[in-house]
């Protein structure tokens, strides 16, 4: 889930929709919302997918907050 909340706030940052996000990194939409959701455990491979079509660092979708962690 808290991976989940990084994606999306990186999307949101941009002012991108999961359709555009999923383009960019060659996955599905549904599949970018589920992620999105908590719903899916993803591949290293999707992690850089996803890192690289937001130009950041794969380690960036992984600090969470102190805050995020105990909320969930």
């Amino acid at each position: 889930m808290l991976f989940g909340k990084r994606l999306k706030f990186f999307r949101k940052q941009r002012n991108w929709t999961q359709e555009k996000l999923a383009e960019k990194a060659d996955l599905d939409r549904t599949y970018v919302a589920s992620i999105e959701r908590g719903e899916r455990n993803i591949s290293l491979l999707n992690i850089m997918k996803l890192s690289e079509a937001l130009e950041i660092f794969p380690g960036e979708l992984f600090k969470f907050s102190k805050t995020q962690s105990r909320s969930q």
